[in-house]
């Protein structure tokens, strides 16, 4: 301790000081009216002290006063952070909706085109083995559902149900190998079988003297028992006819999107 005092000794000392001198200037004021020359020398010795504590307070109050406000700011932006995330939520979800619509709404313009009974389904699942391109459906045998109905969307063919159960169904994919459509083109009537290669098809049997162009559009014949006639298939991507052979080779695209089928339509039987 007392090497502490005479460490600090000096600024001890003029502390000590400048307090007597403001307690004596104090208690002067309660006695008389004029100051003296000791009141103004004090005043004047203290004025820096004085300015110097004003400078401190008033710097102590900008700098709470801007803390403040920082907290309110990172109040109010953790709000419109929120507010921001349910909006946007919000939108992503109506725009879902909308597409959902304009399915729905092309199917219904299909389903009036096709003058059949049909029954929309909703795709739950599909088939991640690379041995067979299904779907499945959510409607079956007790909605009416039996093997072998055709499933289209309004911008083709999607295939047909193999395998039924009570609520649900598989649809084997006009894509898969093991499908084939009777199909002809739809401009000259050349007439040929669809079959599937995986992503794309080939239309085979197409004679080789027909004249069959790149973008041609293929169409169900309604020969089969199981497709309506004049269901769109897809279109010509490439023609082959080589040297020797009856038959040309064609190469088709389906029109329909396989892997964003989410809404179909069974046909529950064909038309007259």
């Amino acid at each position: 301790m007392l090497e502490l005092l005479r460490r600090f000794r000096r600024p001890i000392l003029v502390f000590v000081m400048i307090l007597a001198a403001l307690l004596l200037y104090s208690a002067n004021l309660r006695r008389q009216g004029a100051s003296t020359f000791f009141e103004r020398s004090v005043l004047q010795l203290t004025a820096p002290l004085h300015k110097g504590l004003d400078i401190v307070s008033k710097g102590a109050a900008d700098i709470w006063a801007h803390y403040r406000w920082l907290v309110d700011t990172e109040r109010e932006n953790i709000a419109l952070i929120e507010q921001n995330r349910k909006l946007q939520a919000e939108l992503d979800r109506l725009a879902e909706v909308r597409l959902a619509n304009e399915r729905l709404r092309k199917l219904l313009d299909f389903k009036e085109d096709v003058q059949i009974p049909t029954l929309p389904a909703q795709v739950i699942s599909e088939d991640a083995s690379s041995w067979f391109r299904t779907v499945v459906i959510d409607k079956g045998a007790g909605d009416g559902l039996i093997e072998g109905m055709p499933v289209v969307v309004a911008e083709g063919v999607v295939g047909r149900t193999i395998r039924v159960a009570a609520n649900q169904s598989t649809v084997l994919l006009i894509t898969d190998a093991s499908s084939a459509i009777a199909a002809l083109v739809q401009d000259n009537r050349t007439r040929g079988v669809c079959r599937g290669e995986g992503t794309q098809l080939s239309l085979d049997f197409a004679l080789r003297r027909a004249e069959i162009e790149i973008g041609d559009r293929i169409v169900t014949s309604g020969t089969g028992g199981v497709f309506p006639k004049g269901l769109v298939i897809g279109r010509v991507k490439q023609v082959s006819k080589g040297d020797y052979g009856l038959f040309q080779s064609v190469s088709v695209t389906p029109d329909v999107d396989f892997s964003r089928l989410e809404e179909v339509l069974v046909l529950l039987r064909e038309g007259p």
